[in-house]
């Protein structure tokens, strides 16, 4: 709209010149094509067009803007005006801005030579130099217009990965230990129904409360990650570590935690026990927290090495993988803490997690919670 109506100043400006009929036809024809060209420059596809591209626009639009003029001797409007939008558009800054203070500044030459009066010298001028500046401006702003819906698209297919992310991630985390207690006493009750009825009896009914809590865990999943409790957690662990004949020492000293480190260092000593249950033939493991300082320390330590079905030692190197261990390390990280893991020359396996008792979330921008920030951005 704003390259029409410039187009129809620019024609009004060439029936005010006094040419004749053949003089008039040509240049009403030379500006409709200078603007056609303006308008295929200002598109945003013509910033992938090839230099060679550019310049041969570029030329064309100069011949259509000065061959007119030199040709019938006359100043028929502001004309420079897109030539210099073109060149601010297609040429590299250093060139371009240059190049355009000389496309307008050569307007005064030209007007007083072809008799145009001081006053209509200016008027052309100040014409030329400002259509120019809007033509490329108006142009930019559609290019950052488009870019913006570009980038908010992207952002909102950036949240639903992470929304995916963090559904597995809580899916694995909140589920899998879960699953393994309710195979632990599956297994236990089948052994003992036959001479021990009564303790079966006790410990299927702790296997339905596990199996009730894994089903409240999926339903939380869908809402965002749910408070958990180091302390709870670890009596927990001591429960299913029984259960599969596993001696436990279970030393927590920790108070009250913050909500957000209590939840993490739960979350790490949740996938220590499900790790070592699925991987390890332990027969003893010892869990103990305290507070150094300002930081909580974890550590979980059992005598067999995680190992996997044929033999081979598991890795234990806490990588950046989307589950386990990995997850873990990215959890602790991003409120200021650490993780590692590693199999000692005793043979004995050591699990390791530390965070500081105020979580730097402010820093970060993420913390155990974000899965719910995740969906809002969604």
């Amino acid at each position: 709209m704003a390259l029409a109506s410039y187009c129809a100043a620019t024609v009004l400006n060439v029936f005010g010149t006094g040419l004749g009929r053949m003089a008039l036809a040509v240049c009403l024809t030379t500006v409709v094509l200078n603007f056609g060209i303006q308008f295929s420059v200002s598109s945003q596809r013509a910033r992938t067009w090839t230099l060679r591209h550019r310049l041969t626009v570029l030329g064309a639009q100069a011949v259509l803007t000065y061959l007119p003029m030199v040709w019938f001797h006359s100043s028929w409007g502001s004309m420079q005006g897109p030539l210099g939008a073109t060149l601010l558009l297609t040429l590299p800054s250093r060139l371009a801005w240059p190049a355009y203070g000389a496309v307008v500044a050569g307007i005064v030459p030209y007007s007083l030579l072809s008799g145009a009066g001081p006053l209509e010298t200016a008027y052309f001028l100040i014409a030329g130099g400002l259509t120019g500046l809007v033509v490329y401006g108006l142009s930019r702003l559609a290019d950052l217009v488009e870019e913006l819906h570009e980038t908010r698209e992207q952002v909102a297919k950036m949240a639903v990965v992470q929304e995916r992310l963090r559904f597995a991630r809580d899916l694995h985390d909140l589920l899998g230990y879960s699953l393994s207690a309710i195979t632990l006493k599956g297994e236990l009750v089948q052994r003992l129904i036959g001479h021990r009825p009564d303790r079966a009896a006790a410990e299927t009914a702790e296997l339905l409360a596990v199996a009730r809590q894994a089903l409240a865990d999926v339903r939380l999943v869908s809402r965002g990650y749910r408070d958990m409790s180091l302390a709870e957690e670890a009596q927990s662990a001591r429960a299913v570590l029984a259960a599969a004949d596993v001696r436990a020492e279970v030393r927590v000293e920790v108070g009250r935690l913050h909500p957000v480190v209590d939840t993490v260092l739960a979350t790490a000593l949740r996938e220590g026990i499900t790790n070592m249950l699925r991987h390890s033939a332990a027969q003893l493991c010892t869990i103990t927290a305290d507070v150094e300082g300002d930081v909580v320390r974890l550590a979980l330590v059992n005598d067999r090495p995680h190992e996997s079905g044929d033999g081979t030692r598991l890795p234990t190197e806490a990588g950046t993988g989307g589950s386990g261990l990995g997850n873990l390390r990215t959890r602790l990280t991003a409120i200021g803490g650490g993780l590692d893991a590693e199999t000692r020359e005793d043979g004995r396996f050591h699990l390791r997690a530390w965070a500081p008792l105020q979580p730097r979330t402010a820093e970060t921008g993420t913390s155990p919670h974000d899965g719910a920030l995740e969906k809002a951005a969604v």
